[in-house]
């Protein structure tokens, strides 16, 4: 049960065509970023694979099974989001939060087992967070909040793990949870704003615009700078980081064209 296959998934909004035709392949410990403006369809995109957005043509698979055929409790077995907000649980600990995780393997009114416990606890160590079980959610910063909301995703074990438009907070935990993914062979989906972090940190990037993918391959290939110039209307150049030698972008004053 293993990997996710997008095959030409549209998606409407009100009888406008919002993602159009898009295919997706992540193999398992992969990490592949949706990179695109405001509006090119990634939000939703997303929304669709985590069945909030039913396609009207297309499907998403996992393990060869149209996440559309299972029953919700076993879609959330499958498919775990870090959506934008953390704006949830402020009356709730922080191993409450990440405890959300657990609950698609729970009969009702059943109780934590040592089971879900256990990997709670080892969740949160994956994001450092095991010092802070027990501190109010609300009274985490929002780097914190982050993490805590990873954890939950962690502790759900599903092998699809979506992130959302991770918030700024995300930079400083992307390299623990990016590797925990890999480690435990799950298939990471990120829609992101960042153009150098995508470049930084995925193993893939497809590029969108206005709902259908315009470039896609690893990010020396996917992001050259015409086409990151042209995507996003600002003035682009590739580089070589000097330490980590991957592929990044510049970006001039002149950000508009």
């Amino acid at each position: 049960m293993t990997g996710l296959r997008v095959d030409g998934v549209s998606v409407e909004l009100d009888s406008t065509l919002i993602v159009d035709g898009i295919t997706v392949d992540i193999s398992p410990g992969a990490f592949v970023g949706l990179l695109g403006p405001n509006g090119s369809g990634k939000t939703t995109l997303l929304r669709t694979l985590h069945r909030t957005l039913r396609p009207v043509r297309g499907t998403v698979m996992i393990g060869g099974d149209d996440v559309w055929s299972l029953s919700a409790r076993h879609a959330a077995q499958r498919v775990a989001v870090v959506s934008q907000d953390t704006r949830i649980g402020f009356d709730n600990t922080v191993a409450e939060i990440a405890g959300v995780g657990r609950i698609p393997y729970q009969s009702w009114f059943a109780s934590e087992s040592a089971d879900d416990r256990r990997l709670i606890a080892e969740a949160l160590d994956a994001v450092d967070l095991g010092e802070l079980a027990y501190r109010p959610f609300a009274s985490t910063s929002g780097g914190e909040r982050q993490r805590a909301l990873i954890a939950r995703a962690l502790a759900q074990q599903a092998p699809v793990l979506l992130l959302d438009e991770p918030t700024n907070h995300w930079t400083s935990t992307i390299s623990s949870t990016s590797s925990t993914a890999s480690d435990r062979s799950v298939s990471t989906l990120a829609a992101l704003h960042d153009i150098n972090l995508a470049a930084a940190w995925c193993d893939h990037v497809d590029v969108l615009r206005a709902g259908k993918v315009v470039a896609g391959g690893p990010p020396e290939e996917a992001m050259k700078a015409e086409l990151i110039s042209d995507v996003f209307r600002v003035n682009a150049t590739t580089f070589t980081h000097p330490v980590t030698g991957r592929h990044q972008l510049l970006f001039d004053r002149d950000i508009t064209r």
